[in-house]
């Protein structure tokens, strides 16, 4: 019951980055395509009085995670590194809660929004790689 989502196997911050590059979704999008996935987090959280007690300070903040304001070697992979630490919260905490019905509907409304953003994406075009490329080492 693992889902399709980019976290949803072995992740890193370098699969996120692709993921985001792959549907051509720019830093803005990258953010939008992120706080869907923090917002449905944190409700999931608020509403479970265990999860509630033990992580809700972790939400009182945004971005969620550690890492949350760090772009380590990837250039424009802010979102990349943050949905890695919250994807990791969501995969093993949160979707292993959900019935069938409940991940399908989250599969659905997942869909929907990325789909939405790529029409977006496809709208205002994401300024072109440097001749080196996004992901690099500096």
């Amino acid at each position: 019951m693992a889902g399709h989502f980019p976290f949803s196997g072995h992740s890193s911050r370098v699969s996120m980055f692709f993921f985001y590059e792959r549907h051509k979704l720019g830093p803005a999008l990258q953010e939008r395509y992120y706080k869907w996935w923090y917002d449905w987090a944190k409700t999931m959280v608020t509403k479970d009085p265990g999860l509630k007690a033990a992580k809700g300070h972790e939400f009182s903040r945004f971005p969620y995670g550690q890492h949350a304001h760090a772009d380590f070697h990837l250039r424009q992979g802010l979102w990349a590194t943050a949905l890695t630490d919250l994807g990791e919260f969501i995969k093993g905490n949160l979707l292993p809660r959900l019935d069938q019905d409940a991940l399908h509907k989250l599969e659905a409304n997942h869909h929907a929004m990325l789909e939405t953003l790529k029409a977006t994406a496809a709208q205002q075009p994401r300024q072109a790689p440097p001749e080196i490329g996004w992901f690099r080492h500096s």
